[in-house]
């Protein structure tokens, strides 16, 4: 009996974080909500909103050649896994006076997941992995 409790045990546990693991192709397509404005991979460019290459530690409001406001400026931001998710479940809340327009993204594993994709990319746009 035991034996059963415990093997029950790793499996709730195994599947419970096979749920929150980061998909960088799911990422990808939650990315299309973000093509309007942003770029990022290969020859990523400023659109609307700045390209997103090499966010993973990043300054927010730095990207050359991008007219920041100055709240995205002087936010203070860092971008890295928690920060990133935290602002883009509502921008406006995290950084109020940005220019970005989104509503945000809800879901938390697609929160995780579009972080998957776009992180995996440095600073030229090619992939870490």
């Amino acid at each position: 009996m035991l034996k059963k409790l415990i093997v029950t045990a790793v499996l709730i546990a195994v599947s419970s974080v096979a749920g929150t693991a980061q998909d960088a192709q799911k990422g990808k397509t939650v990315f299309n909500v973000c093509l309007a404005c942003h770029t990022v991979g290969p020859g990523a460019q400023n659109k609307i909103g700045p390209e997103l290459n090499g966010l993973d530690g990043r300054k927010a409001g730095t990207v050359p050649d991008f007219d920041y406001s100055d709240a995205n400026k002087s936010s203070g931001i860092v971008w890295n896994e928690e920060t990133f998710e935290n602002y883009i479940k509502n921008p406006a809340a995290k950084v109020p006076g940005t220019k970005m327009i989104f509503p945000g993204i809800k879901n938390e594993q697609q929160e995780k997941d579009l972080w998957a994709y776009i992180s995996q990319f440095d600073s030229d746009g090619n992939s870490k992995k």
